[in-house]
């Protein structure tokens, strides 16, 4: 049996919440409302784990707005598809290499019969063996991506699926996916056109050097890669799964760990891909912040940022930010990456942001963040295997006592052996967050979804309908005309009132 819809009785005994209940409910249960009664739940829920996550699961996530693609794809997905590549297996680092197999290697497909070289494999390629190799959560984390890369090649639209269906079945309704469908072809073009301290220069002889390119096989791989999914999910069959639900859309995520023009390049790609395709809207930078460039480069990088976004006002930043610990650089290292991608970079969303209050004033900070409305993807399962923060060292608290708009995101899922499912239930458990406060989030999270279209919400910190809206509701199939306009009219207000659908019918079985 599935969860979701309506929760009936077997469901309610999967979650240990109906015995006694049954035969002699309280008044005051009967008399709460839905969210009260689901709230209820959820806190009966926590005594047991396994019954928490059920609860957990069966909930409506809205979106997850902060997942990586190619980490979202479990280890076992690609040793299957490394073996499809017909590629080989480096036994010592435990990397993929082409063919044909040298000395120390052996065939990807020997991993079939040989459970020893699976596992190792697995381990290698998340974090199932982190600790193991002697090294540290961070690194072991980012060691993963070099890999496996190879077994990526030809799966894309697969690793689309396996996201969409995972999202489905933990009732995640949208996603984000940070993917890159030139291929990185942007970064060798930009050795190629060199570097000019100029941005408007160095912008003019990329689009005349050839940047359209680029942008028009980016487009075409994104339509191999839906076509691919669509095929894989059977999207427009009679079988479709539930996956083909999950509306997708892309962020380009420019890597920072590369010279001056190779970063332009690729942040140039990325507002040029945004403008011209609905697909992929907005940019992004990854790659850890701690490594030498990105951290000697970070102000450099913002401020190209901050130009290509006056040239393409209507595009979207995200950033990664303050990803960072203690420790893991200088004490002076904490202290700016968040700031200088609000206020030169223009994010309208932070990826992370674990070091806020690592931050020059970081309480005017929050404040501002407060004021701007920017919200912080917040990433618990990775900030706790990478930077190995989580519990009360995690700011998720002073992110929300300063009324900065939060929503839980799973950032590498499949390295990371989760899932957004689990993002909640540490939030419930290391975090301590109530019931409506995790229906706040989900809601927060399709808010700041970059959709097109006018909000749902009048007042999206009270989560206020909209007039043309305010009488209708989301389990009545007869909406009244100019609601029915309005969602036509808005692709974020059609997801905000899916989701509201869902909250109803989800909290209408307790």
């Amino acid at each position: 049996m599935r969860l979701g819809g309506t929760i009936a009785l077997p469901v309610l005994l999967l979650f240990g919440l109906a015995g006694d209940a049954q035969t002699a409910r309280p008044r005051a249960a009967a008399q709460a409302s839905a969210e009260q009664r689901a709230a209820q739940a959820m806190e009966q829920a926590k005594a047991n784990g396994p019954a928490l996550y059920a609860f957990l699961r069966a909930m409506p996530k809205g979106g997850d707005l902060h997942n990586h693609i190619t980490g979202a794809v479990y280890a076992e997905t690609y040793v299957e598809w490394a073996v499809e590549n017909n590629l080989c297996v480096d036994r010592a680092s435990l990397g993929l290499t082409t063919p044909p197999c040298g000395d120390g290697q052996v065939a990807a497909a020997q991993a079939a019969g040989d459970t020893v070289l699976y596992r190792e494999m697995i381990d290698a390629w998340s974090m199932r063996g982190a600790g193991r190799d002697g090294k540290s959560g961070h690194d072991h984390f980012f060691d993963t991506f070099l890999k496996f890369n190879a077994a990526v090649e030809g799966h894309m639209g697969l690793a689309l699926a396996e996201a969409a269906q995972r999202a489905a079945d933990g009732n995640v309704t949208y996603l984000e996916l940070m993917s890159t469908p030139d291929n990185a072809q942007s970064i060798g073009f930009g050795s190629k056109i060199g570097w000019n301290d100029d941005f408007a220069t160095m912008r003019q002889k990329m689009l005349a050097g050839g940047m359209q390119d680029l942008v028009t096989a980016a487009r075409k791989n994104l339509d191999a890669w839906d076509a691919q999914k669509a095929q894989a999910l059977k999207c427009g069959t009679q079988n479709a799964t539930t996956g083909c639900a999950v509306t997708i859309r892309h962020i380009y995520p420019a890597l920072r760990a590369f010279t001056r023009e190779q970063v332009f390049a690729q942040l140039l790609l990325a507002f040029e891909l945004a403008k011209q395709d609905p697909r992929m809207v907005a940019v992004n930078m990854v790659q850890p912040e701690d490594w030498r460039v990105p951290m000697g480069d970070f102000r450099l990088h913002m401020r190209m940022i901050d130009f290509l976004k006056k040239q393409y006002p209507s595009v979207h930043i995200t950033l990664h930010a303050g990803e960072l610990a203690p420790g893991l650089v200088p004490p002076e290292g904490l202290r700016f990456h968040i700031r200088e991608s609000i206020e030169v970079g223009k994010a309208e969303r932070i990826g992370h942001g674990v070091a806020i209050m690592y931050e020059d004033n970081p309480r005017q900070l929050l404040a501002e963040m407060a004021k701007r409305n920017i919200m912080v993807e917040v990433c618990l399962t990775s900030n706790d295997g990478i930077l190995g923060v989580k519990g009360r060292e995690h700011p998720l608290s002073q992110y929300l006592a300063a009324g900065v708009p939060v929503a839980l995101a799973t950032d590498d899922e499949g390295v990371s052996r989760g899932e957004m499912t689990r993002e909640y239930q540490k939030a419930v458990e290391e975090q301590g967050l109530s019931y409506p406060t995790l229906k706040s989030m989900a809601r927060t999270s399709i808010e700041h979804a970059f959709l097109k279209g006018a909000s749902l919400w009048s007042d999206a910190k009270r989560f206020t309908v909209t007039g043309a809206c305010a009488k209708d509701k989301p389990t009545n199939p007869a909406i009244s005309v100019g609601c029915q306009k309005f969602l036509d009219a808005s692709e974020k207000a059609r997801e905000q009132w899916r989701v509201e659908k869902k909250f109803a019918e989800f909290e209408a079985g307790f």
